[in-house]
């Protein structure tokens, strides 16, 4: 353990740090992700796009009508998922993921290397003229963020009743769910019949299977 005195935490308390050895049982080659391709589904409510989409999948289960009869339940069902997410990927594209504007910018950054710069010189000389330095910066530190902080939330809320105007029900919600849940990490990771952590995909999708049948 060893206490660090110059750490901004803007607090009279002085940030202290522990180094805990904790051992698991996931070898660190074994966390993967599952690969997920998300399909972009607004450009359905596009008549022409919708029109276009729907003629591509006829097409291609008319082929498949074709074929000969397969008694493989799996490798039929592989072929239409094939069909469906080849149209969907020429037809629609994949869905970008949304990139969050938060508040936190460089001019939030800025503000904070001005308070570390007048907090470490008040450490180095608590005269009157440092403190009162530093109750400046802190206080013009404290406003900025609070402005930031409600221009964000009032962008949020402008969002989420744009949503509610077109009736746009799925980012509707998803913005009233992060309003009230927050960041919520997802955990890609379960236990096998000895109770040990699984976190390969391959692992992860066994043993849903065997667990369901």
């Amino acid at each position: 353990m060893r206490s660090f005195r110059g750490a901004d935490c803007d607090t009279d308390h002085y940030l202290l740090i522990a180094k805990v050895r904790e051992r698991l049982t996931v070898g660190k080659q074994a966390a993967q992700r599952f690969d997920r391709q998300r399909f972009n589904l607004r450009k359905l409510n596009e008549l022409e796009v919708r029109k276009h989409y729907q003629i591509e999948i006829a097409n291609r289960f008319a082929a498949l009508e074709n074929l000969n009869d397969d008694k493989d339940i799996n490798r039929t069902w592989g072929n239409i998922r094939e069909n469906i997410q080849t149209s969907a990927k020429e037809g629609l594209g994949l869905h970008e993921l949304k990139q969050h504007k938060l508040w936190f910018d460089e001019e939030c950054l800025g503000f904070l290397d001005q308070r570390k710069r007048a907090k470490m010189l008040w450490i180095q000389d608590p005269s009157q003229s440092n403190v009162d330095n530093l109750n400046n910066v802190r206080r013009e530190f404290s406003r900025h963020f609070r402005n930031k902080k409600k221009a964000y939330l009032r962008a949020k809320i402008e969002e989420i009743e744009t949503n509610s105007n077109i009736k746009n029900i799925r980012d509707l919600y998803r913005g009233i769910s992060d309003f009230k849940k927050g960041y919520q990490p997802r955990y890609n990771i379960v236990k096998d019949e000895k109770r040990d952590l699984v976190a390969d995909s391959y692992s992860i999708v066994a043993r849903w299977g065997k667990y369901f049948s």
